[in-house]
């Protein structure tokens, strides 16, 4: 054989922390931070989330955000009563309106939420 035929594409997944695939995405709202908030290139919006880690999580949003910007987000986590809040997340990369967001600073009690979310959506049925 030659050329590619018949050869396995691999990928190697890096992240410290896994990614958990949602079973039904939920809400979040973004708040563009620092000096393009100012100076009106938008970036508020909500949004919808796919997957989500300690350290970040994957969007789809017509917000207008770019890679580079920081925001704040709002995630509206199931079965939780109030939104959490991520104080800063960095655009990391951006696909048609999908983005990946790294958590930049994350609050305690946030930590603790989403640590909370994260460990009963991972557990096996009983």
């Amino acid at each position: 054989m030659s050329g590619t035929a018949g050869q396995e594409q691999f990928s190697v997944d890096l992240r410290q922390h896994p990614r958990l695939r949602v079973p039904a995405p939920f809400a979040c709202s973004f708040s563009r931070l620092g000096l393009a908030k100012w100076l009106g290139r938008g970036g508020e919006g909500i949004g919808v989330v796919f997957d989500v880690s300690m350290r970040g999580a994957k969007v789809m949003s017509e917000a207008g955000i770019q890679r580079g910007d920081r925001v704040s987000v709002s995630l509206s986590l199931p079965n939780q009563i109030s939104p959490m809040t991520v104080e800063k997340a960095t655009v990391r990369w951006e696909r048609e309106q999908v983005y990946g967001l790294e958590f930049v600073d994350l609050s305690p009690v946030a930590e603790m939420r989403l640590r909370k979310f994260i460990t009963l959506a991972t557990k096996p049925a009983a």
